[in-house]
């Protein structure tokens, strides 16, 4: 037997193509361009750094060169006149201060005493005046228990003289009928 199947055809070397294929990654001429035109774009649109230098050089020579120095000696002649002002001043605001804050501070005291004194005076009145409205509603319902008292006397007394009026006049039938029982 042979090591091809006679069913299968013999598979056949790859041939090229009759047309030749163009190279996907050739770079002609109007490609250069705009690769050029774009590498140009990107340095002005998203490159800062030439801009960047020119600012730093700029700021070292306007603060170093022109200036010479100049802001450095204001700061140093400030600090010391801050310095000649803490010597003789300092220890007399200090001194001033704690003066003003002592009256300050009795000032205050006296004025808590007081306010302290006009609230007592305002919790004994507010005292007093619930313990005379106590007193009034007190009375109120005194009167009202006597009022009361009086109207259940008189209730009382009327039916007392009423069963006294039902007794006399029993008594009196009975003592008719006695008087006509002795006379019989």
């Amino acid at each position: 037997m042979s090591a091809t199947s006679p069913s299968k055809p013999a598979a056949s070397p790859v041939t090229p193509s009759p047309k030749p294929r163009d190279n996907v990654y050739s770079v002609g001429p109007a490609t250069q361009l705009l690769t050029k035109d774009v590498g140009e774009i990107h340095c002005r649109l998203l490159d800062h750094r030439p801009v960047i230098h020119g600012e730093t050089r700029y700021f070292i020579r306007e603060f170093e060169e022109k200036r010479g120095y100049r802001e450095l000696r204001v700061l140093e002649n400030v600090k010391n006149s801050i310095s000649e002002s803490n010597d003789p001043v300092l220890p007399k605001c200090v001194d001033t201060m704690q003066d003003q804050l002592g009256l300050v501070l009795k000032t205050l005291e006296t004025a808590n005493h007081t306010i302290h004194g006009l609230q007592q005076r305002e919790q004994e009145h507010a005292k007093s005046a619930a313990e005379k409205a106590g007193k009034e509603k007190l009375c109120a319902r005194w009167e009202a228990f006597l009022k009361e008292q009086e109207q259940r006397r008189l209730a009382v007394d009327e039916e007392q003289r009423k069963a006294v009026q039902r007794l006399r006049e029993q008594y009196a039938e009975m003592n008719q009928e006695l008087a006509k029982m002795a006379s019989f």
